[in-house]
C-alpha cells in the first residue's frame, strides 16, 4: 500500500474513536469497512466474512465494494485458509495462491486477517486490491493492529 504508518496510526486512531461506547459486532464491522475503503488507495473490496460454527465455513459480513462471494468453506481460498491457520495471509498475486476463490476477476492481491477474541473464532476481515503487490509486510503489521483495535470494541456474547 501506498500508506504512511503516519496515515495508518490515524486511521487505527480514528477506528478507536468511532466505535467508542459501541459493541455491536455488525455496527462496528460495518463503520470498520467504511473506514478502510475511504482511507486505503488503491482497494476494491475491504469487509468481513463472519465464522459460522455449525456449518464450518465464513459467512458473507459487512463490506465496502463488489459484489463478494457468500460462503466460504473453512480451509478454502484466502480466507478460508487464513481461520483455519490462525494467521495473517498477505498474497502478492492471488491467481498464484493455490485454491484461490475468484469472487471478483478485477481483485490481484489479498491480505487477511484472521479475527479471533478470547479463543473465539469471529471471521476474517479481507482486502483487495487490482493491483499485484500492492500490500507489503508493513501493511500486515498495521492492519493487525486495525483489527486489534477492532476486536476491543466487539462483545462476543
Amino acid at each position: 500500500m501506498t500508506q504512511t504508518k503516519t496515515t495508518v496510526s490515524m486511521m487505527n486512531q480514528q477506528l478507536d474513536a468511532l466505535l467508542y461506547n459501541e459493541t455491536n459486532l455488525i455496527a462496528n464491522l460495518s463503520n470498520a469497512s467504511a473506514l478502510l475503503n475511504q482511507s486505503l488507495p488503491d482497494l476494491n473490496w475491504a469487509g468481513f466474512y463472519l465464522y459460522q460454527p455449525k456449518e464450518d465455513e465464513l459467512l458473507l459480513g459487512p463490506f465496502q465494494g463488489n459484489v463478494a462471494c457468500m460462503h466460504i468453506k473453512n480451509g478454502a481460498g484466502v480466507c478460508g485458509t487464513a481461520l483455519k491457520t490462525q494467521q495473517s495471509q498477505l498474497v502478492k498475486d492471488v491467481h498464484q495462491f493455490p485454491g484461490h476463490i475468484a469472487c471478483d476477476s478485477a481483485s490481484n492481491s489479498e491480505i487477511v486477517i484472521p479475527l479471533t477474541k478470547d479463543g473465539v473464532k469471529i471471521g476474517v476481515m479481507d482486502l483487495d486490491s487490482p493491483t499485484v503487490g500492492h500490500f507489503t509486510e508493513d501493511d500486515r503489521a498495521e492492519l493487525e493492529q486495525f483489527a486489534s483495535i477492532l476486536l476491543k470494541h466487539i462483545d462476543i456474547q
